[in-house]
């Protein structure tokens, strides 16, 4: 497709008589060709982990670059979480891990979503790393995301009143419970406890243990 592109652009350059000038990659382009190309190609991701450079969630950038319990990059892109399961179709984003390969997978209606709340989303889903799942893990998951959506809207304000992103919206919930608790994580602890999908779930997991 891209090679097919080049040819047409070419032959209406010369139909047209024009000068062409092909425009260098962008830096966040080059960001995928270099820092990311094992992760992603996508330009957005690639923006959304540079975001969480010198935030509490590089933690979670490292893990997605392969610091993490496989050793491997994470490969990560968006999908129609519907066609794993119809079950997932809301979910806003999944964690799979398939033999010794991690992916997270971000629900497409997000792919327009800020940097800055993709960042935080992925620093969440970058703690799931093995096959195994608790509320502890998932309250830890929730309140790293959080603390990186209250470090990024430090940064730039603006975000806490983004109306259009249902993705910057969940992020300014959990920035709500976490004000509103005093930067605990109790709010965000009964969230988990309560919320359908983590019935099932043990107390705790590998790694996971007191939180």
């Amino acid at each position: 497709m891209k090679k097919l592109g080049t040819v047409l652009l070419l032959v209406v350059g010369v139909i047209l008589g024009a000068n062409l000038v092909f425009a260098e990659p962008m830096p966040s382009d080059i960001l995928c060709e270099k820092d990311y190309a094992k992760v992603t190609d996508d330009v957005k991701i690639c923006r959304a982990l540079n975001v969480l450079k010198g935030t509490i969630g590089e933690f979670s950038r490292d893990a997605i670059l392969g610091e993490n319990l496989t050793n491997k990059p994470i490969k990560v892109e968006f999908m129609e979480l519907s066609t794993l399961k119809p079950q997932y179709a809301n979910y806003d984003a999944l964690g799979i891990k398939k033999k010794n390969q991690l992916y997270i997978y971000i629900n497409q209606k997000h792919s327009n979503a800020p940097a800055e709340a993709l960042a935080a989303l992925l620093s969440h889903e970058a703690l799931h790393q093995d096959e195994y799942n608790s509320i502890s893990e998932e309250t830890y998951a929730w309140t790293m995301e959080a603390k990186v959506w209250a470090d990024l809207c430090k940064k730039n304000p603006k975000l806490r009143n983004n109306k259009i992103s249902s993705l910057a919206a969940r992020e300014n919930i959990l920035l709500k419970m976490l004000e509103n608790a005093n930067y605990s994580n109790i709010l965000i602890k009964n969230t988990v406890v309560n919320h359908p999908g983590y019935k099932s779930l043990p107390q705790k997991s590998p790694g996971f243990d007191s939180f």
